[in-house]
């Protein structure tokens, strides 16, 4: 059968990339990292729940310290603030340097050693938060490098399917996959309830409310 690394953070992008790669007949093994982001325990939990239900049987949950020992980001630094207004211009402070880079590398690392041949992120251009590692440009490129890098047997295709979708259609779309969205977590700031004023919660909020489907997760506001 042949095998996909996915990147699953345990949000509701990487989680629908997941079952995308189900629904394309791969074998599914599931990469998750704890970086010290300040809803790391929740992200696992989601990722532990998600792949319970794909029934995964390889995961990996790899710890990566020194984004926190570097800074320079609102979800990793307790000393910056997570922006709840909504009005940030240009790359947002929530942004953390190179973190898909790292991510890819290590996941093609476990592709090259799983003998896999896609590897799937969830990263989506169009109704993103503005982070330079989530455009099409970027990924086209250091999928070059990876197979640039690798055995001459390794060939590893980064799949991203959601990559020009809208927040709304990733919302319809998990719902034409029964995707379990209410298994996900996206809060910048929160682990019990949803802050729903970050810009990640607002992006989802935003999402459930243009597809006209309710959000299943608690949050603080709505």
């Amino acid at each position: 059968m042949k095998k996909a690394v996915c990147i699953l953070s345990g949000g509701m992008d990487s989680t629908l990339a997941s079952y995308i790669a189900k629904n394309e007949g791969y074998e599914i093994i599931a990469v998750h990292f704890n970086y010290g982001q300040r809803t790391e325990k929740r992200e696992l939990k989601a990722f532990r729940d998600i792949c319970k239900d794909l029934n995964i049987k390889e995961k990996y949950e790899i710890d990566i310290p020194f984004f926190v020992q570097i800074g320079a980001s609102a979800l990793t630094d307790k000393n910056i603030d997570v922006p709840v207004d909504g009005i940030e211009t240009g790359v947002p402070i929530t942004y953390v340097p190179f973190r898909n880079g790292i991510f890819l590398s290590i996941a093609t690392a476990i592709a090259e050693k799983e003998n896999a041949n896609a590897l799937y992120i969830g990263v989506v251009e169009e109704d993103s938060s503005g982070y330079p590692d989530c455009t099409d440009e970027f990924i086209k490129s250091i999928n070059y490098t990876i197979n640039t890098g690798t055995k001459n047997t390794t060939n590893i295709e980064i799949k991203t399917p959601l990559v020009h979708l809208l927040k709304s259609e990733i919302v319809l779309k998990a719902m034409q996959l029964n995707v379990p969205l209410e298994l996900t977590w996206s809060c910048y700031k929160e682990e019990e309830e949803a802050c729903g004023v970050c810009d990640s919660c607002r992006l989802r909020l935003n999402g459930f409310e243009k597809a006209n489907s309710k959000d299943k997760i608690p949050y603080k506001v709505k």
